[in-house]
């Protein structure tokens, strides 16, 4: 593993690649030249939160993790929260555990409210980027889907801030569902530049086919 520091990373590849649709506070961060956290609830530090929960073995140190990860930029107690449930549904997924278990732990570890369906969340939701607002719908998506693709559009279906809910109900998916459909793989690909499908090769081969625990 590449022992960089997170806020030296995130700049590297968010200067690297300056046109992926940043949030206008982080699009300015990661030009900072003392780059310091702008207390941030946004859903970002979840968003971008799940190679955590694969790189890590144990609950403690993808909390320990997901916490750095995020505190570099996203400070505010909600997108800290935020990337932490993600990553730790991520590493339940990946060990084989139930959605009853992973639900469980995720309303008692973290307060968010997952006895809701998506019939109810569609019709009065809205655009919402804090993570309070868009984490729990995220994994509400990924508990009522069938497979990998389903959880992504059921994701899509509740509207608002949809790439990045389908982010996080995806990295889900895939941790539990253990696959994604190669047409997705494929399809995928074709809209990355080489140096992060060789970046993603990597991190696959080192983290993507462990044995849960």
């Amino acid at each position: 593993m590449r022992q960089a520091d997170y806020a030296e990373t995130y700049q590297l590849y968010g200067r690297k690649f300056s046109d992926r649709g940043y949030g206008g506070k982080f699009r300015s961060w990661i030009y900072e030249e003392n780059p310091m956290p702008y207390n941030s609830w946004g859903n970002g530090s979840a968003m971008r939160v799940s190679p955590v929960g694969w790189a890590f073995d144990s609950i403690d140190e993808v909390l320990y993790e997901a916490k750095r990860s995020a505190e570099v930029t996203h400070d505010h107690p909600e997108g800290i929260k935020g990337a932490l449930a993600v990553a730790s549904a991520v590493l339940l997924a990946r060990q084989n555990r139930s959605k009853e278990d992973i639900k469980q732990y995720i309303i008692e570890k973290f307060n968010y409210d997952l006895d809701r369906k998506l019939d109810e969340i569609r019709p009065q939701y809205q655009f919402d980027v804090s993570c309070q607002g868009s984490v729990p719908e995220a994994i509400i998506a990924f508990l009522e889907s069938r497979d990998f693709e389903d959880a992504v559009r059921l994701a899509v279906s509740i509207g608002g801030d949809s790439d990045t809910i389908a982010c996080i109900a995806g990295a889900i998916a895939e941790a539990f569902y253990k696959e994604i459909p190669e047409y997705i793989v494929e399809n995928s690909l074709r809209l990355l530049p080489t140096e992060i499908i060789v970046l993603i090769e990597k991190f696959s081969a080192k983290f993507g086919n462990r044995s849960p625990i």
